[in-house]
């Protein structure tokens, strides 16, 4: 079997800094490890407009700004196929198709779309093209017959609604046409949900608790500074449990860092150590946590600058890469049409 991969992102606004340690930086080592017969990366704006009829601009005006940051860490196109997901024929129908083997009562019980729609404040007004994105996610992935797809560990359930999909359309009709796919997690348990600046459990676009993979280096270390922490005497023991700024070091502090920045400490068990023990200041944590960042993120940010000047050239690269995903996505849409018998003209 081939291995196919596909993900990709909702084009509502930049990226930050949880969905770099949630995904692209996993998807960017996949990318280079090459162990992978396709790759595609989904600007998933059909998504986005789910919660965001009323204002399409924010949406158009969103998905170069993706692309910009897909490419400034690093993402590359001759390694992978970018594509917008509106522009993809088949992923309408397969979703139509795919709607007859999901109950109503079970996209309501996955749990990420509950959060969402508790998150959103929908109340009863929730948009039925919201309540239905499992189902249209597993037609854009089974659409490449993906088998493996880098994704934060909120999505888990999405990817198990898919599965459950794939196993009712092969057994109905005694076809194995779609592929079953797993979910390939950061091995850095604490990557898989980095909590807001402000200690929120999810770093947030809407809420806008983020660190973003376009702020400067100034923007950073305000925001680092911002960051809430428990108040207490520098000689008293320093609080690990909640502690935003050791989480956000648990995703990127390396023992580099601390030979870097932090000298005194080879790595960050043993600064952890003399932490609990008090009389290491929140405002020194602060400052190497910056400095940490820094390290990764300015290289980002400089790429993205130099991006902006390259629109046309970032919208033929998404041209050319929607041109190849709609010929794959067409030639699973009439594998599936010939499985249920409904290929009138074939």
């Amino acid at each position: 079997m081939k291995n196919i991969i596909m993900t990709g992102d909702r084009p509502t606004g930049h990226l930050h800094i949880g969905h770099y340690v949630g995904s692209l930086r996993n998807r960017l080592k996949l990318q280079n490890e090459g162990k992978y017969d396709e790759f595609y990366m989904m600007i998933a704006d059909a998504q986005a407009l789910t919660d965001n009829a009323d204002n399409p601009q924010k949406v158009r005006s969103s998905v170069l700004e993706l692309m910009m940051d897909y490419l400034a860490v690093g993402l590359d196109p001759k390694k992978m196929t970018f594509l917008i997901q509106s522009e993809i024929r088949a992923l309408p129908e397969l979703t139509a198709y795919y709607m007859n083997f999901v109950p109503y009562s079970r996209v309501l019980r996955n749990p990420t779309v509950k959060t969402e729609i508790k998150s959103k404040a929908f109340g009863r007004s929730v948009p039925i093209g919201f309540i239905n994105y499992p189902v249209s996610q597993a037609a854009d992935i089974t659409a490449f017959k993906a088998n493996l797809v880098p994704v934060g560990e909120d999505q888990e359930p999405m990817l198990e609604q898919t599965r459950e999909i794939v196993r009712s359309f092969n057994r109905i009709y005694k076809k194995d046409v779609l592929v079953e796919c797993k979910a390939l997690l950061p091995d850095n348990e604490v990557c898989m949900r980095l909590p807001g600046t402000d200690g929120n459990e999810k770093m947030s676009k809407s809420i806008g608790n983020c660190i973003y993979l376009s702020d400067d280096s100034a923007t950073i270390k305000k925001k680092v500074n911002s960051i809430v922490t428990f108040p207490r005497d520098i000689n008293e023991p320093g609080i690990l449990k909640g502690n935003v700024l050791f989480t956000y070091l648990e995703a990127f502090a390396t023992n580099d860092s601390f030979k870097d920045f932090y000298p005194e400490f080879k790595n960050l068990d043993e600064l952890k150590n003399a932490y609990k023990k008090g009389g290491i200041g929140d405002g020194r944590i602060k400052k190497f946590l910056f400095e940490v960042l820094d390290k990764e993120l300015s290289p980002i940010a400089k790429r993205r600058v130099e991006l902006a000047d390259k629109k046309d050239e970032l919208m033929d690269i998404l041209k050319a890469g929607t041109k190849k995903a709609n010929a794959a996505a067409d030639a699973t849409l009439a594998e599936v049409k010939d499985a249920m018998g409904i290929n009138y003209f074939a």
